[in-house]
């Protein structure tokens, strides 16, 4: 089991209210953030309410009611840039001499302290400590400046680097905007004069609207009563998308730049079958993230497949949960072990990651006192040996513990009777993609964007484009 990741953005045009829609986006993609939850309207000026927690504690029938207007986003937060506090929450909502701006990001940039200094030498004073409130700043000094709206969302992409999908209110104009790597997804969806801009498709699914595309990277869509109106910034060769995306953190039913993340860990687990195959009586998913890969893994290997961890619902999700603490002391309250399944057996136990292993060795440590006669480890994703600095909160390589240990070296540390990790090439296969438009800064401690002491992978800097 993992870390954690960024956050979740909708915005809506509709003919009708739409904060009941949002609050619904928003419910299904709690799963991206569950530390804060804030939604913003435009019903002649922007209003916006925010507070910390689950979606459904921070908002009520009468708030929602009182949350009037056709146009709006929303945004569930796990913090990765900026503590986990009430000021950071989003959507962050600003006064300019233009009028109202609100803003609701998922990613990170990697120029954040740099730009922050910069505009602090000029005299600005920072609300939080945030890198989503230096796009807004940057975008009000654009508007300010007397550019139009599409100008000003250009000129401050330019000047930011690193991953972010946004949905942005300026007054009564609703825009969605993807960096020129398409690192963070973003896709519109669209029915009967609805226009959505989500993070993931299953927003689409629960709101019954189609899906009509995803945001392509660079691009700028600005949705209203006359449809979605297009503008791009320059883009590079390749892409960068977020493997993560697809090995953990988005929902199995969602479909990112074409590839629904379901075939995605079915086929790593066939994958992970042919690559790390063993003679075992069960293959046991760790729910609900490891479910897919271990479907895949019997499918391909023939061996019997049974929950043989029992999942408690309502309890987060431990990767994106703020503090290591918290993480383990979960773990023994989300999964509980049926005894009369893994007593005696010899179990193939499958998940999508090892990040620190603390997790997956309590995991390993509950079937084992449930009676497992041995527990072999099948992982989805490639051994995580470097630090994120693009939406996942896994910020040194001391947390890593594939970043110093061997794989034998890890394998004793859980207590596992053996340990197995999908190969980088076996992740590649199963997405179906190519190398070159994945980020794989992680698992490779090779970048898509200049990062200050780490190797950037093997293509031009994106400055080049970005004049």
């Amino acid at each position: 089991m993992p870390f954690g990741e960024a956050c979740g953005v909708v915005g809506i045009y509709s003919h009708k209210q739409v904060s009941y829609d949002i609050f619904t986006a928003l419910r299904v993609l709690q799963h991206r953030g569950q530390e804060s939850a804030g939604i913003s309207v435009f019903n002649d000026g922007i209003h916006t309410y925010k507070d910390m927690g689950l979606v459904t504690d921070v908002f009520k029938p009468k708030t929602l009611e009182k949350m009037r207007g056709n146009i709006g986003i929303g945004h569930v937060r796990y913090s990765t840039e900026g503590a986990s506090v009430q000021k950071n929450a989003q959507p962050i909502e600003i006064s300019t001499t233009i009028g109202q701006l609100a803003l609701g990001h998922n990613g990170e940039l990697v120029n954040a302290n740099e730009l922050r200094e910069k505009y602090k030498e000029k005299g600005w004073a920072f609300f939080s400590n945030t890198d989503s409130e230096i796009i807004i700043r940057v975008l009000a000094k654009e508007l300010h400046e007397g550019r139009d709206p599409v100008s000003a969302i250009k000129n401050t992409m330019y000047e930011i680097s690193g991953s972010y999908s946004l949905v942005l209110l300026i007054n009564n104009r609703l825009f969605g905007i993807r960096d020129p790597l398409g690192i963070k997804p973003l896709a519109i969806g669209k029915k009967s004069g609805k226009y959505i801009i989500a993070s993931e498709s299953v927003v689409f699914d629960a709101l019954d609207v189609d899906m009509v595309r995803d945001v392509s990277p660079g691009e700028i869509v600005e949705i209203g009563e006359n449809g979605i109106n297009s503008y791009r910034v320059p883009t590079p060769e390749h892409t960068a998308h977020c493997f993560f995306e697809w090995v953990y953190f988005a929902r199995s039913d969602s479909v990112m730049d074409g590839v629904l993340a379901y075939d995605v860990r079915k086929k790593i687990g066939n994958i992970l079958s042919r690559e790390h195959p063993v003679e075992a009586d069960l293959v046991v998913p760790v729910p609900d993230s490891g479910r897919s890969y271990a479907i895949g893994y019997c499918e391909a290997s023939g061996i019997k497949y049974g929950e043989g961890l029992i999942k408690n619902r309502y309890v987060e999700r431990t990767f994106i949960m703020p503090e290591q603490v918290m993480r383990e002391y979960n773990v023994s309250v989300k999964l509980n072990p049926v005894k009369s399944m893994v007593e005696g057996k010899r179990i193939v136990l499958v998940d999508d990651s090892i990040v620190r292993g603390t997790t997956m060795g309590k995991i390993v440590s509950i079937l084992r006192k449930a009676g497992a006669k041995q527990v072999h480890v099948r992982i989805g994703c490639p051994m995580i040996i470097a630090p994120c600095y693009l939406g996942i909160d896994m910020k040194t390589r001391g947390q890593l513990i594939a970043s110093n240990k061997s794989v034998e070296g890890i394998r004793e540390t859980i207590g596992a009777d053996s340990l197995g990790y999908l190969s980088i090439d076996g992740l590649i296969e199963a997405m179906g993609k190519d190398r070159k438009d994945l980020c794989l800064g992680c698992i490779t401690g090779e970048y898509p964007v200049k990062i200050r002491g780490e190797k950037m992978r093997g293509q031009e800097s994106l400055d080049r484009y970005l004049v």
